[in-house]
């Protein structure tokens, strides 16, 4: 294999350059002076959504024409971006808030830049996870960046059950509308006793940093009514090996395994292997028997 190297500013072609800007998930203090330069200097703004991104244009003062970019139309875009960068023209690309590529468009488009010998200069700037991360509490290393987890049943449930015996820190997204169905999936996989932190409006008016136990986050969010955007730092497994930990084992094992153990290895009846483990983890009959019988609601 041959080993590809690019420099980024010593360059003796006449290609484009592509940009990786990102811009304030709240705050606009914390747009960088390098990033309001770029987006004034670089020839067209590939913006994940035109509208929100010209507000920021707008308050920056900055005049450079936009192209959409989002992920319905990355297939057909990416062509013509890649176009224009070999024609000389520099872009430089942003999603509506924060990183571009972190849970955002713009992987693809990295890819067929790095695929066509077109440099790609990132900026640094505003994460929400990682600016989450180093307030938690929480270890901050290592730690994995998972994002948001599958909205499909069984892919949801084999994601978190192989998440579920990490030992470092996870970081996920999460809307707040789909919070407490969230909570109640940790609590389901993952138990009621490991530390969370559920940080809600990063960088803005109302930014809050909710500390508890899986369990009593799920409370939290049942009594409260939810709103606002939330980065959510999950403790990572802890070290099982020792006797006294093996006891928390049960709980860590996913419901359905805790079901199926009851009911093979205790003789229980299905129903009540199913009100045992609810029980054991603060859940509702209905919840731990619709993961049992694969029931998507």
């Amino acid at each position: 294999m041959t080993l590809k190297k690019m420099s980024s500013y010593r360059r003796e072609d006449r290609l484009g350059v592509l940009y990786l800007v990102p811009t304030p998930i709240g705050n606009l203090g914390d747009m960088t002076y390098r990033a309001v330069g770029v987006l004034k200097e670089v020839d067209l703004i590939a913006a994940e959504d035109t509208r929100n991104t010209q507000k920021l244009l707008n308050h920056f003062e900055i005049k450079t024409p936009q192209i959409s970019f989002h992920e319905h139309n990355t297939q057909a875009r990416i062509p013509q971006l890649i176009k224009k960068l070999t024609e000389g023209i520099n872009i430089a690309q942003v999603s509506d808030a924060g990183t571009p590529s972190i849970s955002d468009p713009g992987h693809e488009l990295v890819v067929a830049c790095v695929e066509a010998g077109i440099s790609v200069i990132p900026l640094p700037g505003a994460n929400a996870g990682l600016s989450a991360l180093i307030a938690s509490g929480l270890n901050p290393q290592p730690f994995t960046f998972i994002g948001f987890i599958s909205r499909r049943k069984k892919e949801k449930e084999e994601q978190l059950k192989f998440l579920a015996k990490k030992q470092e820190t996870l970081i996920f997204y999460e809307a707040p509308h789909r919070l407490k169905k969230t909570l109640e999936s940790f609590q389901a996989f993952f138990g009621g006793t490991r530390k969370i932190v559920l940080c809600r409006e990063l960088t803005k008016r109302y930014e809050e940093f909710i500390r508890g136990t899986v369990a009593e986050a799920l409370e939290w969010a049942k009594e409260e009514q939810v709103r606002g955007e939330f980065c959510i730092i999950l403790e990572g497994n802890p070290d099982s090996s020792s006797e006294e930990d093996n006891a928390e084992t049960e709980n860590v094992l996913p419901l359905e395994e805790q079901v199926d153990n009851l009911i093979n290895k205790e003789n229980y009846r299905p129903n009540d292997a199913i009100k045992e483990v609810a029980k054991k983890n603060n859940l509702k009959k209905q919840v731990v028997y619709n993961i049992f019988h694969h029931i998507d609601v």
